[in-house]
């Protein structure tokens, strides 16, 4: 149980459905980025490193792109941060009122959070030139996807699923 003696599938059916068009959006929203990340070339080493140190030295670039200025980073950064945050706190609270396990509840709560802070600290660290950082990007922006999926999956099988 969530919290005792409360239990998200006990909830109302409007509340349910409150919940679920809740969740509906904020994925809708979530995975928009995810889209908007694959179509700027930032899912593999290079794509990465590029979106962010520029390409105009390359002269067979498809699309040119120019380093971000300390402004740009510091707008990315701070909006990122922020927004994603309090996306996985919002999902957060639900989780913790679902009937997983503690250590579920634990990973899938606190792991997004430090893969937001991988995620846009390994940004800097390209920017700032060390591309090795683009390996750590992908790793927790995978992770923080993962977090995402089982989070939400399980908030809806909470409301929907069988007691």
């Amino acid at each position: 149980m969530g919290i005792e003696g409360f239990s998200l599938h006990s909830l109302p059916r409007e509340i349910k459905y409150f919940l679920s068009a809740f969740l509906l959006v904020l994925s809708v929203g979530y995975f928009t980025g995810i889209s908007f990340v694959s179509h700027t070339d930032s899912t593999t080493p290079k794509g990465i490193a590029e979106n962010y140190l520029g390409n105009e030295d390359q002269a067979d670039a498809r699309v040119l792109k120019f380093e971000k200025s300390p402004r740009e980073m510091l707008t990315i950064i701070h909006t990122h941060v922020l927004s994603v945050g309090f996306i996985f706190m919002f999902l957060g609270v639900l989780v913790w009122l679902t009937r997983l396990p503690i250590l579920w509840k634990a990973v899938l709560t606190i792991e997004p959070f430090i893969s937001i802070l991988c995620t846009f600290g390994g940004l800097v660290g390209v920017w700032m030139g060390s591309v090795v950082w683009t390996y750590i990007v992908m790793v927790s922006g995978i992770l923080m996807t993962l977090a995402y999926v089982l989070g939400v999956a399980a908030v809806l099988y909470e409301l929907w699923g069988p007691n």
